[in-house]
């Protein structure tokens, strides 16, 4: 499984309305249940948000779902800076992310 951090910080005005599609994004998760991802949203403080995807084989689990697809449109106008996007390794994990099982 490969892991993606993504960063991103949301105007002041937009907040809610960040956070409430985000929300919509782990229930539409938790409805359909996909094993092949890992998804986890922090946010800061300051508004930046954090997004911790891990994805298998299937990235259109995440990405295909409705409720993913509504939180895109108007990103853009939603943040206050430019999304920052980089392949993550996992050095240490300490039950936040589940453990992949050896075959």
């Amino acid at each position: 499984m490969g892991y993606k951090l993504i960063r991103y910080s949301v105007k002041d005005t937009r907040l809610e309305e960040n956070r409430a599609l985000v929300a919509k994004v782990f229930e539409a998760l938790d409805e359909t249940a996909p094993q092949s991802v890992r998804y986890l949203v922090l946010e800061l403080d300051d508004g930046e948000f954090i997004h911790v995807v891990g994805e298998g084989n299937d990235t259109s689990a995440l990405t295909g779902l409705a409720a993913f697809e509504a939180f895109t449109q108007n990103h853009a106008e939603r943040r206050s800076t430019p999304v920052k996007r980089s392949p993550a390794k996992i050095i240490g994990n300490y039950r936040v992310l589940e453990e992949s099982k050896a075959g």
